[in-house]
């Protein structure tokens, strides 16, 4: 085929409806030109994780209308846009297998044009470490301190699988899925430069292992613990097998 005349229609004229509403013009000339790519696996390289920053974009815009209808108490509503976020955190999982299509000595080459930039500068990755603990504070003051409830109340002692138990299993599941993504983002770490090799700020890059480690909710799986030994304390940690009544 010939390359040069595809190059140049794929950005299109920018000018059909369509191309002005999505500001394509602009959106696909957020990557290099194609004779500037060090290899042929960076235009996707560029683009996975510009798509990543567009995900988080949503899901941190759509906490906020979360946040709104907590304070509402509109649990339907919560429900339903903690439905987007679950779906974009796994768009954002997913999209990293294409990254794994990239040998070692091609992310090499591309580390070159990184400088000493690094996943963890990225704005929406940073802004999403930021907005559990005003979630929290929006869910407990609406959903447990005015109705007099606690976690253990509504997972446990007065289980009544509730509006307010069912925004507290929407905050785990965002919880899990973030932390998730942080696990197999590690993973992708390890396939392209190694746990034990350096990052490019020049620390180890075990030490992101660290955040695989923090919860957004620990009061969402501490209940999880205390039931379980509750249980255990009433019925025994040990049992005598099923066989031998």
């Amino acid at each position: 085929m010939d390359r040069e005349y595809f190059y140049s229609i794929m950005n299109g004229e920018g000018t059909l409806d369509y191309e002005i509403y999505l500001n394509t013009k602009a959106l696909l000339s957020c990557q290099k030109d194609f004779k500037e790519f060090c290899n042929r696996d960076e235009l996707q390289f560029q683009i996975v994780h510009q798509a990543e920053e567009m995900w988080m974009k949503l899901i941190g815009y759509t906490l906020l209308d979360i946040d709104d209808y907590m304070q509402k108490e509109d649990t339907h509503r919560v429900l339903t846009l903690f439905r987007r976020v679950h779906a974009a955190q796994r768009m954002m999982i997913d999209e990293l297998a294409l990254l794994e299509t990239m040998s070692p000595k091609e992310y090499q080459e591309i580390r070159l044009r990184l400088g000493n930039g690094s996943g963890q500068e990225s704005p929406g990755f940073r802004t999403l470490l930021r907005m559990h603990t005003p979630l929290w504070q929006t869910f407990k003051a609406n959903y447990l301190d005015k109705h007099g409830l606690t976690i253990e109340k509504i997972y446990n002692s007065e289980y009544t699988h509730s509006g307010a138990y069912v925004v507290a299993e929407a905050l785990a599941e965002f919880d899990e899925l973030f932390q998730r993504f942080r696990a197999v983002h590690m993973q992708l770490i390890m396939r392209t430069i190694g746990l034990g090799a350096k990052s490019l700020k020049g620390r180890a890059v075990e030490l992101l292992n660290e955040g695989l480690r923090v919860r957004f909710f620990p009061e969402l799986w501490e209940i999880r613990n205390h039931m379980t030994d509750t249980w255990g304390d009433q019925h025994g940690v040990v049992r005598d097998p099923i066989g031998s009544h």
